[in-house]
């Protein structure tokens, strides 16, 4: 292509009206279940939705979450400037998805807690670290990168998008933002297909495209390099990326609040797995438009050339490029954008309040009324709201979106996966093992990330495939020796480099972002699993065989040897739970040992409330008439 103009407009009056009705429709939502739910004023109505919902919209609130503006607008740049590779990371959905669902959905939903951290008896505060940073990044990225192309106001677009979600958030609770994420999810689908059918059509159908992406070797997904400095292979991206996005659905607060919201346990599940679908829906997507995104550009890189300052600007570049002269359509992508924020801030608030509320507002002040723990409620997704916004200017000083918001995740996700896979899976686990395997695993991960924040690994690991200008149409000669230099100076710089980087630069620093997760997770059950060995570990009998998942039990070919091998003395043969006892609330017998406390193998802590009260019952959810908070609310 050439390009005569750089230029590629900027919003008009129909963007502005399609991008505003986005906003109003998700406002207008948290106002309809303020109304309709206003005489059910109570915490777990607020926070859990009455754990009435269905499969259908939780599982399409569940992919607009996670599948952010990040992915929107920073997967398809990833595409044109690495290939699509991305696309392998369908497969590490398909195990997250799966691990989820088969490991710890049945321990989080059957045990009736509302906070994750109720289960492990652990402070939340991590959690909480982890989710401000991310989300500060998920508002940060598109409002940035909209704003250097189109000129949208940059922080007006941050307030905005902080304002309506605390909005929606705070008058409607979880059924105002799963409903809302539905929403978002049909509107980030249409601004897909509608830059996919314009795109391609702009780049001369999709054989053309085909032809111009393996041309560009954009097409040579499959590189079985085993290295783990390489930036993307299929091992980086299958088992580091597994490992990531099951911190992020395994174990994380916002998806698990929104399965335990469901009215049982088949319909959380069926919600997980019908989000897999959606999630590889989006990445396909985002990968296609990659891709036509560079056949589109093959000889005139808006990047290389200058007409954009980085590479997280391409898409929206992009999109005003072939949109443009339709009033509204740019609206639509942009709309898009901000629908996975919108989403993923709302998803984020509700959590954070969620957790911040069951872990300490009710370990503080025990039983209140039902109006003060909605308001108490409605004042956390404000505080949170207000965080959450303020964190996005931090946002400011982190390098390309992807990389930095799946580093976040990687950082923390890993460790407390690890630290929640410690007491699921191996009874025996103490509490000075959990807290020191979590330390070391977070001081592993942060120690690799931050190296490679202040020592980025070199092109010859993260393999950045070439891009062309030859066909640009440069105003004079010193733009065009702009571009060469744009073009050259990477490579010089490494060549320049290398020579001086440390040894740890280009090992430990050059490590694949993917793999932080995976590094702290391992950090974290090693480290866990010696510590608890030289003290003194737990007794397993003493735990409630409810809240441990052997992993052999869910293989039927595991023999009834080892089958007790993996219950690490846990005796699950006498565990009285019938899956068709969970509507009926008789699941959850207690343990003669435990005298009404569910023990996790560590401290027995005792909570202000009875976990065996909490665990899903529809006959649990009777109205209290004495204006107390009942257990469970």
């Amino acid at each position: 292509m050439v390009l005569q103009d750089h230029s590629v407009g900027t919003f008009q009056t129909g963007d502005y009206v399609v991008f505003a009705c986005l906003f109003v429709v998700s406002s207008g939502i948290g106002v309809f279940f303020a109304v309709k739910e206003r005489k059910k004023a109570s915490s777990r109505e607020f926070l859990v939705g009455g754990r009435q919902m269905t499969c259908g919209p939780v599982a399409l609130s569940l992919t607009a979450s996670f599948m952010s503006a990040v992915t929107v607008i920073g997967a398809p740049s990833d595409v044109y400037r690495f290939g699509a590779s991305y696309v392998i990371f369908g497969i590490a959905y398909t195990f997250v998805v799966i691990l989820t669902a088969e490991l710890f959905l049945p321990v989080f939903y059957r045990s009736g807690i509302t906070s994750t951290y109720e289960l492990m008896m652990f402070n939340s505060s991590v959690f909480e670290i982890i989710q401000i940073l991310y989300t500060g990044v998920v508002v940060y990225a598109p409002a940035l990168a909209l704003n250097q192309v189109t000129k949208f106001n940059l922080w007006g677009s941050i307030i905005a998008t902080g304002v309506v979600c605390t909005f929606y958030c705070t008058l409607g609770g979880l059924k105002a933002v799963v409903w809302s994420d539905a929403f978002q999810m049909v509107v980030m689908v249409v601004g897909f297909l509608t830059v996919l059918v314009q795109g391609s059509n702009s780049s001369g159908g999709i054989a053309a495209v085909w032809k111009t992406a393996q041309d560009g070797e954009r097409l040579d997904i499959f590189n079985f390099d085993i290295s783990p400095l390489r930036r993307h292979t299929f091992w980086t991206v299958t088992i580091g990326g597994m490992f990531t996005w099951l911190g992020v659905y395994g174990v994380n607060q916002s998806t698990i609040q929104r399965c335990i919201s469901c009215k049982t346990e088949n319909h959380a599940r069926w919600a997980l797995y019908l989000n897999l679908l959606g999630l590889w829906l989006i990445l396909f997507c985002a990968v296609v438009s990659g891709l036509i995104m560079y056949a589109f550009y093959a000889g005139c890189d808006p990047w290389t050339a200058g007409y954009v300052s980085a590479p997280d600007q391409l898409m929206p570049y992009f999109v005003l490029d072939i949109l443009g002269r339709y009033p509204g359509l740019p609206g639509l992508f942009v709309a898009c954008a901000f629908s996975g924020t919108l989403s993923t801030v709302a998803a984020s608030i509700n959590a954070l309040a969620t957790v911040t509320y069951e872990d300490f507002v009710r370990q503080c002040c025990g039983d209140i009324s039902n109006r003060a723990a909605t308001w108490i409620s409605k004042a956390l997704c404000v505080v949170f709201g207000v965080a959450c916004t303020s964190m996005a200017v931090t946002a400011s000083y982190m390098g390309a979106i992807v990389q930095a918001a799946l580093s976040i995740h990687g950082m923390c996700g890993g460790p407390m996966l690890g630290v929640f896979s410690l007491g699921i899976l191996f009874p025996f686990t103490n509490s000075k093992g959990a807290i020191g395997g979590l330390l070391l695993g977070i001081t592993l991960a942060f120690w690799a990330a931050v190296g490679a924040f202040i020592y980025p690994a070199s092109p010859n690991y993260t393999n950045p495939l070439s891009l062309s200008t030859e066909n640009c149409t440069l105003l004079n000669s010193t733009a065009a020796a702009a571009a060469a230099a744009v073009t050259q100076t990477p490579l010089l710089i490494s060549t320049a480099a290398s020579s001086d980087r440390s040894v740890l630069a280009e090992s430990w620093y050059s490590m694949s972002y993917l793999y932080y997760s995976t590094v702290g997770f391992l950090a974290t059950v090693i480290g866990g699993l010696l510590i608890t060995v030289l003290t003194v570990p737990s007794k397993p009998q003493d735990v409630k065989p409810g809240l441990i998942r052997p992993v052999c039990d869910l293989f039927c070919f595991c023999s009834e040897k080892y089958r007790r091998l993996c219950w690490c003395g846990v005796n699950h043969a006498e565990e009285k739970m019938d899956l068709a006892d969970l509507d009926f609330g008789t699941a959850w017998e207690i343990h003669p040992d435990q005298d009404k406390i569910i023990k996790t193998g560590r401290n027995g802590k005792k909570q202000s409330y009875d976990l065996q009260d909490e665990a899903y019952n529809n006959t649990a959810f009777v109205p209290d008439t004495t204006g107390q908070v009942m257990s469970g609310n």
